[in-house]
């Protein structure tokens, strides 16, 4: 416990350490490199967003969640919770469970969710939450022409569930 402390300690005096040490359990969770270099620039994305919205006066936690909430439903159709759903995951990250794909077309809606809020100065709740839709709708239709060259559908089943993921590699 005490190498542990430390640790947090040394952490604190160099960010870089964490940062690292992040990017050592993705490994050995058995990711590649470039995943996890996506994934630790989705982090940086996220942070710019959450930046953003507290610049336009957003504080809480859970009002992140529903402008998260926005967004995801906005490309996908989905809530975050049913997009883990339709993942099979219980408490998982989400971003820790997505394709190259995702991560990317995330990262795409929340750096087009920040430049829209930028330019747009929300000054309301109400505002930011349609320009979360925006900057999903934008994800959306990215993850459209994707998915075209890259899913098959079953006709049998109801969407989003009749997507069969091709793997592309």
């Amino acid at each position: 416990m005490a190498r542990v402390a430390s640790e947090r300690i040394d952490e604190i005096q160099d960010p870089e350490l964490a940062i690292l040490r992040g990017a050592d359990y993705y490994r050995m969770k058995g990711y590649s490199e470039g995943w996890i270099n996506q994934r630790l620039q989705s982090i940086k994305m996220r942070k710019e967003l959450t930046d953003e919205w507290k610049a336009r006066g957003i504080l809480k936690e859970k009002d992140y969640a529903i402008l998260t909430n926005e967004l995801t439903k906005a490309w996908s159709g989905l809530t975050v919770r049913e997009y883990k759903d339709l993942k099979g995951l219980k408490k998982e990250n989400l971003r820790d469970n997505m394709t190259d794909i995702e991560l990317v077309l995330n990262m795409l809606a929340e750096v087009s969710t920040k430049a829209i809020s930028q330019a747009k100065q929300p000054t309301t709740f109400s505002q930011s939450k349609s320009i979360a839709r925006e900057g999903g709708a934008i994800k959306g239709h990215f993850h459209r022409i994707n998915t075209k060259r890259t899913v098959r559908f079953d006709k049998n089943l109801t969407p989003p569930r009749r997507m069969e993921i091709i793997n592309t590699q």
